[in-house]
């Protein structure tokens, strides 16, 4: 079962965490920068050792932190899990 996290605010430029979830060597993080009106979704693959993120839609956030694959191009996150 994955692990989930309330919210808290990172400090490093007002971003703030929404939400979080870690399961299978895979954490998954809502973001919210409120001065840049900016939602994002970061990915962390800890069996790959690699990590991305892409901005979301704010109508679309929850459905993309809960699939952040089917919402982000497969060039997209192969680049990034492989660097």
């Amino acid at each position: 079962m994955g692990i989930e996290r309330n919210t808290v605010q990172a400090g490093v430029g007002g971003v703030r965490e929404l939400d979080g979830r870690a399961n299978d060597g895979i954490e998954v993080r809502l973001l919210w920068e409120p001065q840049a009106k900016r939602v994002s979704v970061a990915v962390t693959d800890m069996r790959a050792d690699g990590s991305f993120e892409f901005e979301v839609d704010p109508a679309d956030a929850l459905a993309a932190f809960h699939h952040p694959y089917a919402y982000v191009s497969h060039d997209h996150a192969a680049h990034a899990l492989a660097a």
